[in-house]
């Protein structure tokens, strides 16, 4: 009876687990064999029937040879060997033609293997790379003759240590033999001529002319060699080739090819560079703490994951936006994008077992897994729009459906913008007068920007004249002199008909005294009175502020007030060096009587 309890109470909470789960778990096969990353995992309809496949570029671990496998559903449509190991895999449009389906673009080793309707259509070759001059000179000696095995290697060792241009594989190979097996070796391949092929670490796809989701696309190869390349969908010929301090392993890149695009390649030096259109080397560098794990742009931010455990977002300048601390390492990344809500955030595989969704740097889901996922990717499969597809360390194939209801709030997780940023702006209705100055605006927006223009210049011009004339005139309270640095302001004290009036003069140089100046006041007599004038300042010591205290005494009987002009002069010329208009207060004692 208790056990029986026990069983309804475990299934009763995985019930509510999935009623309040965001994701319908479609299918899981712990033994699916699939081991591969988030690179080369792709989503395409391959025949346009439209059901979408899932294109996976297989590792083969264990000794396997590596396989490109074709998904439909939980089932493996089709599978084919690979020569070598795959670094990517995408699916683009090569051309406009009808029907419309997508190729699909597989790198492995040296080439770029495109398949169209599931059957090689084309295969691309990088160019190769010249050989070391001093190598070439070994095997030709070799060749004659004239060199033994022993030296041989010898001198190749030296060169590997110390060349800046790497060795052939042919020379790798000979290095890596025993003693015995060297003159064999030798006897092989000396008389075949040296070949330095480099091959491709990461791909991706560029818009050609139109931003359209259907529209061709180009592809964009980073290679061993420290070079970018971009392919034309057609022809396969190399359009443009950019070079980079080193070797590119994640890129993202936004734009068209003939219009205008930015491209971001995170390279092993633990630096991600940015390029444009018309640059061959990169514009922008974004210096990172530690090793870059993955890439996404996420709008016009480019969020990066480290092997310090943390997200960070950049903007394509470089400077740092926010940062997550993840609380595991992070295996792999991928874009969401839930297009019809407009949605784009970042998912993250986690070493425990978490699959972490951010918009930002605010948490909206986590998903957990059995098994640690190694490879991400998100969108339509099948004929579900919203699908999510996760590989495990241990070879697992997860998928999984997001609610149609399904809605992610953001900030439901850690911090990020304050729930207020959120909150619409009640925003008034468009009256008829908003219309038609907004169709005036329209229709003169020239003639408006050029009177704004000379209105603003004719601004500044007043401006810098009445500047100028305060200079000439010493009109401010503060010297523009260097010989004499000073500093003046007046405190007028008192209710009237007498008025206490404070000058405080101050010598603001350094170290240099100044003396033999005058103070003198200019005022209308027949409202003010002072009982002297004009007088003569002490010497003025740096640093310190001197009060110069004198009365005035206010004649009118009206109620009148006017200004007081006080003029420091330099005894011997008649230009002041600075002046201050005191604005004198009414009379109380007068007003009242």
């Amino acid at each position: 009876m208790a056990a029986a309890f026990s069983s309804d109470s475990d299934s009763g909470r995985a019930e509510s687990n999935e009623a309040s789960s965001k994701w319908l778990d479609a299918h899981y096969d712990p033994m699916a064999n699939i081991h591969t990353f988030s690179a080369c995992l792709a989503l395409a309809d391959l025949h346009g029937d439209g059901e979408y496949k899932l294109v996976v570029g297989d590792l083969g671990p264990g000794g396997q040879q590596p396989r490109l496998k074709v998904l439909k559903g939980p089932a493996v449509l089709s599978e084919s060997p690979l020569p070598a190991l795959p670094a990517a895999a995408v699916t683009f449009l090569m051309e406009q033609h009808e029907p419309r389906t997508p190729a699909l673009a597989l790198a492995s080793g040296p080439c770029v293997y495109v398949y169209k309707n599931l059957r090689p259509y084309f295969k691309f070759s990088l160019p190769q790379l010249p050989p070391n001059p001093l190598e070439q000179d070994l095997w030709n000696q070799a060749k004659e003759d004239r060199i033994d095995p022993l030296t041989l290697k010898e001198m190749l060792e030296g060169i590997r240590e110390k060349a800046e241009v790497p060795l052939s594989v042919q020379s790798l190979r000979f290095l890596q033999l025993e003693l015995s097996e060297m003159e064999a070796f030798v006897n092989q391949h000396k008389s075949k001529s040296i070949k330095r092929q480099t091959v491709i670490t990461t791909m991706t796809t560029l818009k050609k002319n139109l931003a359209d989701e259907d529209a061709v696309s180009c592809l964009v190869l980073g290679t061993e060699s420290k070079e970018l390349l971009v392919l034309d969908p057609e022809a396969f010929t190399i359009l443009a080739k950019m070079s980079l301090p080193s070797v590119p392993v994640f890129l993202e890149v936004s734009g068209q090819f003939d219009v205008e695009f930015r491209l971001a390649a995170a390279c092993r030096n633990g630096n991600i560079y940015m390029l444009r259109r018309d640059s061959k080397r990169p514009k922008y560098c974004i210096e990172l703490s530690a090793q870059p794990v993955g890439l996404v742009r996420v709008h016009k931010v480019l969020v990066v994951g480290s092997n310090q455990d943390s997200l960070h977002g950049f903007t394509h300048k470089g400077k740092r936006l926010w940062t997550v601390q993840m609380p595991a390492a992070i295996l792999t990344m991928n874009l969401l994008e839930q297009c019809s809500r407009g949605l784009q955030a970042v998912m993250a595989g986690l070493a425990n077992g978490e699959v972490r969704i951010y918009h930002d740097k605010a948490l909206l889901n986590v998903i957990r897994t059995p098994d640690a996922v190694t490879s991400l990717c998100f969108g339509r499969y099948g004929r579900e729009d919203n699908t999510l597809i996760m590989t495990t360390r241990g070879g697992g194939l997860i998928i999984k459906i997001l609610k149609r209801t399904a809605v992610f709030a953001e900030g439901a997780g850690e911090a990020g913008p304050p729930p207020a940023q959120a909150v619409k702006l009640n925003v008034p209705r468009k009256t008829r007068l908003y219309v038609d100055q907004t169709l005036r605006e329209r229709e003169a927006g020239t003639a408006m920007h050029r009177a704004f223009q000379a209105d603003l210049y004719l601004l500044r011009l007043r401006a810098a004249r009445a500047y100028v004339q305060a200079l000439e005139s010493s009109l401010s309270p503060v010297s523009a002199t260097a010989r004499e640095p000073l500093k003046l302001h007046a405190v007028v004290q008192g209710l009237g008909p007498t008025f206490k009036l404070t000058l405080h003069l101050q010598n603001t140089s350094t170290a240099r005294p100044i003396l033999g100046l005058l103070v003198c006041f200019l005022y209308n007599e027949v409202l003010y009175a002072l009982p002297q004038a004009f007088f003569k300042v002490p010497l003025l010591v740096p640093g310190l502020s001197y009060p110069l205290e004198t009365f005035v005494e206010s004649l009118s009987d009206k109620g009148i007030s006017d200004i007081i002009k006080v003029l420091v002069l330099r005894e011997g010329q008649s230009a002041p060096l600075l002046s201050a208009h005191i604005n004198m207060p009414m009379s109380e004692g007068l007003a009242a009587a």
